[in-house]
């Protein structure tokens, strides 16, 4: 479904979403959702008027299995280059595994369980802070470390849209990353600030609906109440 011109959302993948941003030539996916979803996701590239070979990126904003499952399966049917933080292209790679969740109290064990490692993928370009991909007319790649070490936004400025991974989440409400799978709150909290600075209208989540109008205000709205 296309929520503003050129990036459309994928909202049925059993957790969390996905988005395609959509160019005259070439589709870029960012996240893939659970492993399974691949099929999910590529149907709707082809909804949105283009093919499996059209997909020529896909970006990663953090390496937990909700976002990265059906990335191997994806990257082998379509031949995108990946795109992964260098501080978490590891555990996507399968080098090193995923840590459990940070909190949960007695539901740790089953948010453990829960937490399968998505299949090991490759990784073909490394990102880093300040980076930029070359889709919607420039996507800056906004570093926001706390939910995992290498965690990422995408950040356009000229069409003032921000993707947020899990550095904030829009269920029942604006809030910040989801505790549980956070490794360091602190930092999370400094990336959340760091958002806040950046000019943009709409937002898109990893885990709840996009806001689509003054998305940066509710953003500093939200710095200064957890101040």
């Amino acid at each position: 479904m296309e929520i503003v011109p050129g990036v459309h959302t994928i909202d049925s993948l059993g957790m969390g979403r996905a988005y395609l941003a959509i160019d005259a030539d070439r589709v870029t996916i960012i996240d893939t959702g659970l492993k399974g979803s691949a099929e999910r996701v590529l149907r709707a590239v082809e909804a949105a008027g283009r093919k499996p070979q059209d997909v020529r990126q896909i970006v990663i904003s953090h390496h937990h299995g909700d976002h990265t499952g059906s990335l191997a399966e994806l990257a082998e049917r379509t031949g995108a280059q990946v795109m992964v933080h260098a501080l978490d292209a590891p555990v996507v790679r399968g080098e090193r595994p995923p840590p459990g969740p940070s909190s949960g109290g007695v539901l740790k064990p089953l948010l453990a369980s829960m937490a399968r490692p998505a299949p090991a993928a490759r990784v073909d370009r490394e990102l880093a802070d300040g980076d930029e991909i070359d889709a919607l007319e420039g996507i800056r790649v906004v570093h926001t470390p706390g939910h995992t070490p290498g965690s990422i936004c995408l950040y356009c400025p000229k069409r003032r849209l921000l993707f947020t991974g899990d550095a904030a989440a829009n269920i029942f409400g604006l809030r910040p990353a989801i505790g549980w799978f956070t490794e360091d709150i602190a930092r999370a909290r400094e990336s959340l600030r760091k958002l806040a600075a950046l000019d943009f209208e709409a937002a898109f989540f990893g885990h709840g609906r996009p806001i689509d109008r003054e998305a940066a205000l509710r953003f500093r709205r939200l710095v200064e109440k957890l101040r």
